[in-house]
Formats: C-alpha cells, sequence, structure tokens
C-alpha cells in the first residue's frame, strides 16, 4: 500500500512535468491533463492549491498556464505534498487518551521522518531522472533547462 496520496504523486508529477515544459512558456493545464490522462477540470484544484503555496504561478488569457514560481532546486517533493493536503484532520471531536497520548507522537514523529526524506528530494533532482530515464520514449520528449 502506497503511502503517498495519488494526490501527492500527481501534483509530483504535474510540478515536474511543468518544470519540463515551461522552457517555452506556460503549461496549459489542459496539455498537463492530456500528458498525465487526466481530465482538466480535475487537476485545477490541485494546481490552484500549488499556485496558492507559492509552487506555481498561474498566467491568465489565451496564452496562459502555469510555470514554476521559483528555481527547480529551491522546490522539494515535501513541499508539494505539504501544500495539497486535505485540511481534514479533526473528524472526531473527542479523542481518547490512548489516541493522543500514544498514537498520535508515534504517527507525527514517522511523518516528520517521512517528509523530512520528501524534502531531499528536490523537482531538479526529478527532471534530470526524468530526461535520463525518458530520453528515449517519442510520447515523452521534454526540454531540459
Amino acid at each position: 500500500m502506497p503511502i503517498l496520496s495519488r494526490r501527492g504523486r500527481l501534483a509530483i508529477a504535474a510540478v515536474v512535468d511543468i518544470a519540463l515544459h515551461a522552457v517555452s512558456g506556460p503549461v496549459a493545464a489542459k496539455a498537463l491533463a492530456a500528458r498525465q490522462n487526466l481530465p482538466p477540470r480535475h487537476l485545477e484544484p490541485l494546481l490552484q492549491a500549488l499556485v496558492r503555496s507559492g509552487i506555481l504561478k498561474g498566467l491568465r488569457g489565451p496564452r496562459g498556464g502555469y510555470d514554476l514560481a521559483r528555481e527547480r532546486r529551491s522546490i522539494t517533493c515535501g513541499e508539494i505534498v505539504r501544500a495539497t493536503v486535505e485540511m481534514a484532520d479533526d473528524e472526531f471531536d473527542t479523542i481518547s487518551p490512548l489516541v493522543s497520548a500514544v498514537v498520535v507522537p508515534a504517527v507525527e514523529a514517522a511523518e516528520r521522518t517521512y517528509f523530512a526524506q520528501l524534502d531531499r528530494i528536490t523537482i531538479s533532482e526529478l527532471c534530470a531522472a526524468a530526461s535520463e530515464n525518458l530520453a528515449d520514449s517519442p510520447n515523452l520528449q521534454y526540454e531540459t533547462a
């Protein structure tokens, strides 16, 4: 069972895709969605969350789309995942002493370790891996910066 949600994996893939394709201008959500085999309406809320967090910048208009808000090497996978996590954490009004005293601290420690590892992976590294591993794929010709 994957630890990283589908939404988190998709967000990372979207940022890498934009980093690879925005060399000559912003990436249209429609083009990005087509490469990810998704309907554009499914991707838009995710892209907007990444804009609000300062990872992407959105450009309106007929030649608009999305571009990185910062350099590739300064954007980490951990930051991307944090930006897309839904804040539906408080489902229960009360929490048992066992959960609050034992389970929550243990899980929070694991989450810190998990995010520390994600924070070590930059978009620059993933772009290099994509260029190397997908160079021979005719459907995935990426520009490098």
